[in-house]
């Protein structure tokens, strides 16, 4: 039997909603793991943990560590998430600078 749409088997599971478009979206396709190692990369933990104040960037700092936190606190991955795209906007506006300064040269 079908429903009154004739759609589907009563009784059919539902199929899922269309993925959403992540287009602009500089997290999308991104792990915590590939945003913690960039910030690591680029800040080094001592300065992680002044930006970002909590124990795992803080006392004994690792990867590891910083990962089994972030998953169990949506407070802190926020503030992650949000150091991460504020490097991101530091980083192209040091590399648009660069660019400039290339091509105005008197």
């Amino acid at each position: 039997m079908t429903d009154p749409t004739g759609d589907q088997p009563e009784g059919a599971p539902l199929a899922p909603p269309a993925p959403i478009a992540q287009t602009g979206n500089p997290l999308h396709g991104l792990t915590l793991e590939a945003i913690v190692t960039a910030l690591s990369t680029h800040y080094g933990w001592e300065e992680l943990g002044q930006r970002i104040h909590i124990r795992c960037f803080v006392l004994d700092p690792s990867v590891a560590s910083s990962l089994k936190f972030l998953r169990k606190t949506p407070w802190a991955r926020e503030k992650v998430e949000s150091l991460y795209l504020f490097m991101l906007r530091e980083q192209r506006r040091a590399a648009h600078g660069q660019s400039q300064g290339q091509t105005q040269r008197p």
